[in-house]
């Protein structure tokens, strides 16, 4: 449920674009209602939890700058380039964790429902480093190598499709390397 939470802005934005006959016009208009579900969103966490993540916060920012010069200009380059933005700024906050502090980042999300050997924790953090990278490498070429209707599409479909591909593929090699707790009498 959180991962569609976190898409639905970008969903929103499928949408809008999608009912435009003028793909720039379609893009302007999809601009703009991104950048009013992303307040939206975060609002909403907001009033859920009393909180916002760092990284949602960051994402906003993203989003507002990156959307607001898009409609300024008029030129949809700028708003392209957020996911690159967003998923390259994933892939340093991964890899800085690596260095900083006693766990990494999915080691500290994860570790209170699953047991993993420590260079499991390590493989599966690198893994996200590269997987963040390449998609922002990846959204690049498309940006510059198709039109915007073929952007738009692997935007939604694309990116989700490969994330869920990456997740599923992430809790199949940690199936292989869970560690059994021991049961409440110390027998094991």
């Amino acid at each position: 449920m959180k991962l569609l939470f976190d898409f639905f802005p970008v969903v929103l934005f499928f949408i809008v674009y999608k009912t435009h006959d003028d793909p720039h016009q379609g893009f302007m208009y999809a601009t703009a209602v991104l950048i009013v579900a992303t307040l939206v969103q975060i609002l909403v966490m907001w009033l859920r939890e009393r909180r916002v993540e760092k990284m949602h916060v960051a994402v906003l920012v993203i989003v507002v700058v990156f959307g607001g010069i898009t409609l300024a200009l008029g030129d949809p380059l700028f708003l392209q380039w957020r996911p690159t933005i967003v998923n390259w700024l994933f892939a340093l906050v991964f890899l800085g964790s690596q260095f900083i502090g006693s766990k990494n980042i999915v080691r500290r999300l994860m570790e209170s429902r699953v047991k993993l050997p420590d260079p499991v924790w390590t493989r599966l953090n690198a893994s996200w480093v590269v997987f963040f990278g390449l998609c922002g490498t990846l959204n690049l070429y498309v940006v510059y190598n198709f039109d915007i209707d073929t952007w738009v599409d692997f935007k939604l479909f694309g990116l989700m499709g490969l994330t869920l591909v990456f997740v599923l593929g992430q809790g199949l090699y940690m199936m292989r390397h869970i560690t059994p707790e021991e049961d409440a009498s110390g027998t094991g």
